[in-house]
């Protein structure tokens, strides 16, 4: 008997609630199947309960969270574009008239004048950004199994497939998804070892805004379009995103009826069914466009995809996805637990018991995660939370935070080998600066382009959220470090004169003209803040907004440094070069405190206000940048200093902070405080499918973890390439096959007793390398395509 029966739309809400009566409801008995020993499976012997236990799969553009229930399957459904919003300029026109009064008020030292001014004239008209939402969910009704035995769900990062098996009345029932990137659409194949065994109800599913119908025999379609309501929070009004998903089931014995809402499949032994979806959204303009007919863009993915057998799906899928994956290994120790599920893994790792590969899982599952969110056919680049969002308001809209979210979700792109996940946050980048030219000249008077601390699809530039929070002017030079960085590890120069070198140099125009000089004569940003932190001002009162922070002085640093390496390179703008040099010349020095011995967060030496703040933004040049290390020892020092007190007051109580510590103990070449924080981040940020859980889920600390990790194994700034720089004596003996060093080197290597014995390095270019391994230094004069060993035989 079937659990649901063919429910109309507007009982929609009744099939949520139906996922949690029927895992109340649910007794598994039996033992689970033997578990392989694989070292890339997320495995669990019950289904999920919550959708932070569900497994997430993706093609970077389309994602699922699969929950694995016998009676009741959910797979809850993204489309990477589909957000509530619509494109205008939100630029406060005040700004221009007044910027010049509150750059004058910080030069004299006004601040709090300068605050309320800049809350009245600079905040973004409206506030507030609208968010990325859910598609919805297929839900697929089996009615209630008998007997339940030998129940296993799982993700296999080796292969991207999520799959659930058991077996109920002597028969072994099967179900595989999978997202196929190649095909661009979603795979769900269920299978029974009895013939015509399989029963069940397939029902497409959203809550708001759309609707669904049959379409033919063996089909589902949901049209439907966003509504906004008319109001300060959340912008234009109206009718706006119009979207659709398509679903067809195949199957080579049953029988497959369009019933309502739903299609009814009776007597299969085996069903495949398809999914897609696409909106109205276009990338180069931005905005949604009425010329996009959604609805057919599925219908053609799904006419391409729907002749070709599943073994064919699953082929084709394989071969992109293994090529991407497959590029990197980590194993690290010989103790196997994956006979163990993940959730159990976990707990005992909470409880003191050491297993280092579930450290080794955690790296690869966050470059899973990225190329699940982050690659063609994909556009758009990840989000706070990847492609994975079940909410029509999401926490902090699941949008684009440009003061650290989305550069640390890229953190391990490059290094990772995943270089090609990088391209959607490029392009983005690109798009970005049409409104950010029309920010830049509205907001400050100056030439260029920038953006402030959050975005959205629809590219907003304005300064968003309140001038404590918004008020950043060079988030758009911090996103032109992460597109230097794709550079510098691929070493592609003629991608680097076609897209990345425009971007970054219209950056430094905006720098140029929107710096004003300081009575002591240096080139200052104002106004500006250090993200999202304040300090304390002379009667006590709490200070936000101030002129060059250290995050400002280090991010042109930065910016102006790679600029003019890449103008060298390209042979050209050899006078803008100059005068970049010229600008640095007159910036304010990055100072250490005289009464602390830490790195000053502001230009002043103000009293912290919170000394545990959570951001580590006036160490932006320890990491993800690299002017501060080992050449610098006075600010090496001091960094650490300041590391380690933000630490002690409580600092890395986030996810995505616990994940920034990891990576600035590794610069500081600190193993075992890095190793720490992994612990940290597993222990106290990690939900039982590995999620990074801060109350809610977000993406940047899983990837900032991974981004971590591989900084233990493996540096590879100014010039040096170290290997094993920052090796905890837990992770005594492993070995690391395809991380990526700047310069264009790939990287093997083994180790045992904190011990390099073995590494091999390709060249993807020529050149001379310098390595550091085992306390020694080498030089390697390389040919591109050659592969080059440590250790002669």
């Amino acid at each position: 008997m079937m659990l649901l029966k063919l429910l109309p739309l507007k009982n929609r809400k009744y099939c949520m609630k139906k996922i949690l009566t029927v895992g109340l409801l649910l007794w598994i008995t039996g033992v689970s199947h033997a578990q392989e020993s694989n070292p890339l499976k997320l495995w669990y012997k019950t289904p999920a309960a919550k959708w932070n236990e569900a497994l997430p799969a993706g093609n970077g553009r389309l994602g699922v969270m699969v929950f694995g229930n016998p009676a009741y399957e959910r797979i809850q459904l993204n489309e990477e574009s589909l957000w509530a919003g619509a494109r205008f300029d939100n630029n406060n026109p005040q700004a221009g008239n007044n910027i010049k009064k509150i750059q004058d008020l910080l030069l004299n030292n006004e601040n709090k004048k300068a605050y309320d001014l800049s809350t009245e004239a600079l905040m973004a008209t409206p506030p507030r950004l609208r968010s990325y939402q859910t598609l919805g969910d297929l839900f697929i009704d089996f009615g209630a199994p008998i007997a339940l035995k030998n129940y296993t769900r799982q993700l296999d990062l080796s292969t991207g497939i999520i799959s659930t098996s058991f077996q109920s009345n002597g028969i072994k029932y099967t179900r595989e998804v999978f997202v196929s990137a190649p095909q661009n659409c979603i795979v769900v194949q269920l299978t029974a070892d009895k013939p015509g065994a399989i029963n069940c109800n397939v029902l497409l599913s959203r809550e708001k805004d759309a609707s669904v119908v049959p379409s033919g025999n063996n089909g589902l379609i949901m049209s439907g379009q966003i509504s906004d309501l008319p109001n300060a929070l959340q912008g234009i009004g109206g009718k706006h995103m119009k979207f659709h998903s398509l679903l067809k089931a195949f199957t080579n014995d049953g029988k497959i009826s369009a019933v309502n809402n739903s299609l009814l499949i009776t007597n299969a032994s085996s069903v495949t069914i398809m999914i897609t979806a696409a909106t109205d959204y276009n990338f180069s303009k931005l905005n949604f466009d009425r010329n996009i007919n959604s609805e057919l863009i599925c219908r053609n993915i799904l006419s391409k995809a729907a002749p070709i057998l599943y073994q064919q799906l699953l082929q084709k899928h394989l071969l992109e996805y293994q090529e991407m994956f497959g590029r990197v290994s980590l194993k690290l120790g010989d103790r196997d637990l994956t006979g163990l599920p993940t959730n159990v893994r976990l707990d005992s790792l909470r409880k003191g018991n050491n297993d280092p590969q579930l450290y080794a899982l955690y790296f690869q599952y966050g470059r899973y995660l990225l190329m699940s969110s982050s690659r063609k056919p994909g556009l758009l680049p990840a989000n706070l939370q990847g492609i994975w969002n079940n909410l029509y308001d999401a926490p902090w809209n699941s949008d684009y935070h440009t003061n650290i979210n989305i550069q640390m979700n890229y953190w391990p792109a490059e290094v990772c080998n995943l270089s090609e996940t990088t391209i959607p946050l490029i392009n983005f980048t690109d798009k970005l600066r049409v409104p950010g030219r029309v920010t830049a000249q509205k907001m400050y008077h100056a030439k260029g382009w920038t953006i402030h601390h959050t975005t959205d699809i629809f590219g907003k530039t304005g300064l968003i959220s309140g001038v404590s929070w918004g008020a950043s002017p060079l988030m758009g030079t911090w996103l032109c470090l992460n597109l230097w960085e794709n550079f510098l590890f691929t070493r592609d120069t003629s991608y680097l004169k076609q897209k990345i070198y425009p971007i970054l140099k219209e950056s430094s125009e905006f720098v140029e003209s929107f710096l004003i000089k300081n009575k002591e004569g240096f080139l200052v940003t104002a106004p500006s803040i250090s993200p999202e932190n304040a300090f304390l001002l002379a009667d006590g009162k709490l200070g936000y907004i101030d002129i060059s922070p250290t995050i400002d002085i280090e991010l042109i640093r930065e910016l102006y440094t790679a600029v003019i390496e890449a103008g060298t390179i390209l042979k050209k703008d050899s006078l803008f070069s100059i005068k970049l040099k010229q600008t640095l010349n007159q910036l304010p020095p990055i100072q250490i405190s005289k009464q602390t011995g830490r790195i000053q967060e502001w230009i002043k030496d103000y009293k912290e206000a919170e000394p545990g703040h959570r951001h580590f933004a006036h160490l932006l040049s320890l990491y993800p940048g690299s002017l501060i290390n080992k050449q610098t020892p006075d600010l090496f020092t001091a960094a650490e200093r300041s590391v380690m007190s933000r630490l002690k007051n409580g600092s890395g109580n986030f996810g995505w902070s616990s994940a920034w510590l990891i990576n600035c103990f590794a610069r500081l070449l600190k193993a075992q405080d890095a190793y720490h924080q992994v612990e940290i981040l597993l222990k106290r940020y990690t939900d039982n499918n590995l999620f990074n859980l801060d109350n809610v889920y977000q993406i940047d600390g899983n990837l900032g973890g991974t981004a971590g990790i591989a900084e233990m194994l493996l540096q590879s700034h100014n010039g040096v390439i170290q290997l094993l720089p920052a090796l905890p004596k837990e992770w005594d003996k492993g070995s690391v096959k395809g991380l990526c060093a700047r310069g264009g080197v790939v990287i093997d290597m083994e180790w045992n007793k904190g011990v390099l014995t073995q590494s091999y390095l390709l060249a993807k270019k020529s050149g001379k390398i310098i390595v550091q391994f085992n306390g020694k230094q080498i030089s390697i004069n390389t040919e591109a395509g050659k592969k080059y060993s440590l250790f002669e035989n």
